[in-house]
């Protein structure tokens, strides 16, 4: 799709050359995950290893009922002992006993150190990480607050880095005495099965999993976060953060360096002049004024320009906070519309209309508009329009 020859890019731009391709920040997240657990072999492996996991257990049935049982038993001993408190979400099923054919292969994998080691090490891992692709998944998403959370995100890798391997040691230990799984000598030599062994290689146990698949896999996410979400691949976004006047990032010489270079056929050279005028007074205006200073977004900064009837003033700085916010920082939204699709037009629906089809999904996505729009409504809308019905309510 990105094609600049002859992908879809290609044949948008041939009809709207000033058209802009913005990559989704939520794809270059999961692309940036991908990346780096591929680049640590250790990691590659446990995801690997977690998939056949999922696949045995999921095979049969019969073990699903064995699984939900056991555990079930499991969590009641453990509240009766007080090891485990009760509560909504709490307690899920997570484990496999009573293992049968390949089964016999994943209860090896799952009570191995080195399974439980990076298991928890990603799950630290994607907990930083999820605060931002949960966020990008929502319908409205301003582009100021999406490249902080990229930042803090990095921020909070970096800490993890630094300050989180004893902590994750000592939980790790800890859930490996708690079930029973072997935990090796640190200080031992580590021996690489894949590879030949090498007499003067003195890599400690300690050593292989602090340096070679903590550090490294730290490192590889913050690697992919800043090639993916670097200045360059969100140039963009970052001149349009700089709009907003209430942070240090809003700067005069950044916006007319925007309106120059990606919208010159919506800017005349007169009215890129009028713009620059009006950016400091638009700037001091909304600093003071009690409702524009506090509006979270750029979104809601256009909204209330319209309110306060200022958009007329800056007239130049409100055409161009309108082209801003149709940029999509995410594209989670129009995803979900086109799986939606797919639920409406089905194949005893294939003689839908594309008008009706258009109509219907736009009640089907925009649910909570909907649920606003009473039934009398309705009947009221179709009894004074073209197209006369007679409907009659019957009471339950």
């Amino acid at each position: 799709m990105r094609g600049e020859w002859n992908g879809l890019k290609a044949l948008i731009l041939n009809d709207c050359p000033y058209a802009y391709y913005v990559h989704c920040m939520a794809h270059h997240l999961q692309l940036a995950l991908v990346a780096a657990s591929r680049e640590v072999h250790d990691v590659h492996n446990f995801f690997q290893n977690a998939n056949f996991i999922i696949n045995v257990v999921s095979a049969s049935t019969k073990r699903n009922d064995e699984l939900l049982a056991n555990k079930s038993a499991e969590i009641a001993r453990e509240i009766e002992l007080g090891e485990l408190d009760t509560g909504k979400g709490q307690n899920q099923i997570g484990t496999l006993q009573r293992p049968g054919g390949d089964a016999v292969g994943a209860i090896k994998i799952i009570m191995s150190f080195d399974f439980v080691f990076i298991l928890h090490l990603m799950e630290k891992i994607m907990k930083i990480t999820d605060v931002l692709c949960q966020t990008l998944q929502k319908k409205s998403l301003d582009i100021l607050n999406a490249l902080d959370l990229v930042s803090t995100t990095k921020v909070l890798l970096g800490k993890l880095r630094e300050d989180g391997w004893d902590p994750l040691l000592q939980e790790v230990q800890s859930f490996c005495l708690k079930h029973e799984i072997d935990i090796p000598d640190l200080n031992s030599r580590y021996v690489d099965v894949t590879k030949s062994r090498n007499k003067h290689d003195n890599t400690t146990t300690l050593h292989h999993y602090k340096a070679d698949v903590f550090n490294v896999a730290i490192d590889q996410q913050m690697v992919e976060l800043n090639d993916r979400f670097g200045v360059q691949n969100t140039e963009l976004l970052t001149l349009c953060a700089s709009l907003d006047p209430r942070h240090d990032s809003f700067d005069v010489s950044n916006i007319c360096t925007l309106v120059e270079k990606n919208y010159p056929a919506d800017f005349s050279s007169q009215e890129r002049a009028h713009l620059e005028s009006q950016l400091p007074h638009f700037q001091l205006d909304v600093c003071n004024h009690p409702e524009l200073k506090s509006s979270p977004s750029l979104a809601d900064l256009t909204i209330g320009l319209f309110k306060t009837g200022k958009a007329a003033t800056y007239s130049m700085v409100d055409r161009l906070l309108r082209l801003v916010i149709t940029l999509p920082v995410s594209t989670a939204t129009t995803e979900r519309a086109f799986s939606a699709m797919k639920l409406v037009k089905t194949r005893l629906r294939n003689r839908m209309g594309d008008d009706f089809l258009r109509h219907y999904m736009v009640v089907y996505i925009g649910k909570e508009i909907a649920a606003k729009i009473t039934s009398d409504e309705i009947i009221n809308l179709f009894d004074t329009g073209s197209r006369r019905a007679e409907f009659k309510l019957i009471d339950m």
